[in-house]
């Protein structure tokens, strides 16, 4: 019986096993690379709330489509998982990996909060706000005040807060007869300033203003408005705004994010830096044909705040700005800066 030439070279076992190691290793690696990846993200918006739809269902899609489907969010509307004011601490302590929030509801250390979801009466024009987070560095100093607490911070976008009423603001006395859902910093001003103010997550807020526990609210604006059905009962759209501010913001687990592979990672950030200017300039846009449609269609009215309130909410304001600004070194940071672009413009002196 000849013996095969092969039989002369004795490959070793343990050989065999490194050699067995290193191509199970690279196997490895090329699958969990390629590995589909899941993030839950809790909102705190309803599903009736058109930022439900324009801003999440974008970010979604456009999230999806940069990573070729390898990141993929699954959406809860509000209440689904958490009441809106625990999405925070959620997000914080990595029960979930993502969520909305508006920052009125961060926690008192965060001491720009206050700043971010608007100080009323500070600005007349959105581009104005646009350029106060994006060229005069306030959405990095919210940022780094979040960052402390392990969550990466990103406003959605920035659009104006109006009210709708059941019953038209013609004098100081209809202003104070307001029982108003609002939240944060609108919610102190507005109380403030004479108005009962208080807090109602958003699925409560139709049932409350139906039925007559409120009969004012803030939810956005227009589109806010519309898409909760908040004409039917409420035929008054009260002008000008209240604020205009990044009123909405995305919140992420900082571990969770420097988890993502890279190139995934920069996806998800370059789709949120996008996400702020093509949401705002749509968000403007439908703002205009909301309520003209409204208007024409649902018998909603505008109606003009009068002088005598104006000046009132006017000085409150003024008051409720140096009040922000004590809450600590970068919010007194914050409000100097606005101070100065404000006397630039010529808003204040």
């Amino acid at each position: 019986m000849r013996t095969s030439p092969f039989t002369k070279f004795q490959i070793p076992a343990a050989a065999i096993l490194a050699a067995t190691a290193v191509v199970s290793f690279g196997f490895s690696g090329a699958v969990s690379a390629q590995e589909k990846i899941t993030w839950r993200l809790q909102s705190h918006w309803p599903s009736a709330s058109s930022s439900f739809k324009d801003s999440l269902g974008r970010l979604q899609r456009e999230l999806t489509a940069c990573t070729k489907g390898r990141m993929v969010l699954e959406l809860h509307e509000a209440g689904a998982l958490f009441p809106a004011k625990e999405i925070f601490p959620a997000v914080k302590r990595g029960v979930i990996q993502m969520g909305t929030i508006s920052p009125a509801y961060l926690p008192e250390t965060v001491s720009t909060a206050g700043i971010a979801s608007g100080l009323p009466f500070a600005f007349r024009n959105v581009w104005e706000v646009s350029y106060f987070h994006k060229h005069l560095g306030f959405e990095k100093m919210i940022r780094d005040e979040v960052a402390a607490q392990g969550v990466y911070y990103s406003t959605d976008k920035v659009y104006p807060t109006e009210m709708v009423v059941k019953s038209p603001i013609t004098s100081l006395d209809d202003f104070r007869k307001l029982k108003i859902r609002s939240s944060g910093a609108l919610q102190r001003f507005l109380t403030a300033a004479g108005a009962a103010g208080s807090y109602l997550p958003g699925p409560e807020i139709y049932p409350a203003l139906s039925t007559g526990v409120i009969n004012g609210v803030h939810w956005g604006a227009s589109q806010g408005a519309d898409s909760m059905g908040l004409y039917e009962v409420a035929k008054y759209h009260v002008k000008p705004a209240l604020n205009i501010a990044g009123t909405d913001a995305f919140i992420i687990n900082q571990k969770e994010l420097d988890k993502l592979p890279p190139e995934i990672r920069k996806c998800l950030i370059d789709t949120l830096d996008e996400q702020f200017w093509m949401r705002t300039n749509e968000y403007l846009y439908l703002e205009q044909i909301t309520l003209a449609k409204a208007i024409k269609t649902k018998g909603v009215k505008v109606n003009q705040l009068p002088p005598e309130v104006l000046d009132h909410l006017t000085k409150v304001a003024l008051q409720q700005w140096e009040d922000e600004g004590k809450k600590g070194p970068a919010s007194k940071k914050a409000l100097a800066t606005l101070k100065t672009f404000l006397a630039d413009l010529g808003y204040i002196k």
